[in-house]
């Protein structure tokens, strides 16, 4: 914490320097005020008046650690003049928080460059893209296959309270996984925790995260081409497909999915996970050849095969996967999609806020 609140010092001495308008009087850290501790007291004269920068420093950026940081600055500016403004530094700031902090009437600094002070006749606002390796490394986590079967989970009733027993169990985890999860999404404030459980708080911010952030499943992809088309295919396929590991797994992907989901565009070639059982009957039934006359029919062989644990059946033997799955494999597969996904998520995944 100390490497951290010196670092925060000399970032905030090093903004206010930039600016010609602004003399930095001094930057202290560990302050003791009128029996009130602050990490960074930094006095300045700007347009001819002096103010007081009461900084805080949080070595956690995230939501949940923010809030109390938050309290304690509005603690510590309550009563003093109107020039003591009110600053929060961490490493790093996501747009959410950042949000949070002008809701607050806080500015903030992060050690990745972005920045928000306005005071007297001074303005500074600065936004970077970069997030540090450990934010990217958290969220990479957070979606990878184990987990992801827990948020599928969740966010097929993101209203429903779970134990963290019965979450691993739904999920096919161990309840340690679930655990890991669970201190991801409290940190973000996209979940809560009351008597009864865990349950998603903010399921859009939650959805919105893993669609920046996801990639197509990992596996073999297999280009085919069938002579069935429309319903007759369409039939044929309601024949072939399932999830009992044992018989083969096959189901409705991407496109074809969301022709059974939420209909928008339907498109001329069909989409598939399977495992290679599934994929040997849905050669058979569909009479799939080499793509070498065109292809239609895509067969992906996902590694990740949590993929057939989140699967819905909208009409007799059209096993689909789930809406969120659904939804993330349009996200990425073309412009095109995202039109799809947005009429998808419109039709299946619009949750109450809140």
């Amino acid at each position: 914490m100390k490497s951290t609140e010196s670092r925060a010092a000399e970032a905030l001495r090093e903004l206010l320097e930039r600016v010609p308008a602004i003399r930095v009087l001094d930057v202290k850290q560990e302050v003791a005020d009128a029996g009130k501790q602050v990490d960074i007291l930094a006095r300045l004269d700007a347009d001819g008046r002096r103010y007081t920068l009461a900084c805080e420093v949080e070595s956690n950026g995230q939501p949940r650690y923010v809030r109390p940081a938050l309290l304690q600055l509005r603690d510590y500016v309550a009563g003093r003049t109107p020039e003591t403004i009110p600053v929060l530094v961490a490493p790093y700031l996501s747009p959410n928080v950042q949000s949070l902090c002008r809701e607050e009437g806080v500015g903030f600094l992060d050690l990745e460059g972005n920045a928000y002070l306005a005071f007297g006749g001074i303005f500074i606002e600065r936004q970077v893209a970069s997030k540090p390796k450990t934010e990217r490394r958290e969220l990479k986590s957070l979606f990878m296959p184990k987990s992801a079967q827990v948020l599928r989970v969740l966010l097929r009733d993101p209203d429903r309270t779970w134990r963290v027993v019965e979450l691993a169990e739904a999920a096919a985890v161990s309840v340690g996984h679930v655990s890991n999860v669970r201190g991801s999404l409290l940190d973000r404030e996209w979940a809560e925790v009351s008597e009864e459980g865990l349950r998603l708080s903010k399921p859009d911010a939650l959805l919105d995260a893993w669609a920046a952030t996801y990639a197509a499943p990992t596996g073999q992809r297999v280009n085919l081409h069938t002579t069935l088309h429309g319903k007759a295919l369409d039939e044929a396929a309601r024949q072939a497909l399932g999830t009992d590991a044992e018989e083969g797994q096959a189901v409705f992907a991407s496109y074809s999915a969301a022709h059974w989901l939420a209909s928008y565009a339907r498109t001329g070639t069909h989409y598939f996970y399977a495992d290679a059982k599934g994929l040997e009957r849905l050669r058979s039934v569909l009479n799939l050849s080499s793509a070498s006359n065109g292809q239609n029919v895509v067969v992906t062989l996902p590694k990740d095969e949590g993929l057939f644990l989140d699967i819905i059946e909208p009409a007799p033997g059209a096993v689909c996967t789930s809406p969120v799955q659904t939804y993330l494999d349009l996200v990425v597969s073309s412009e095109r999609g995202t039109e799809a996904a947005d009429h998808l998520r419109k039709e299946k995944l619009a949750w109450p806020k809140g």
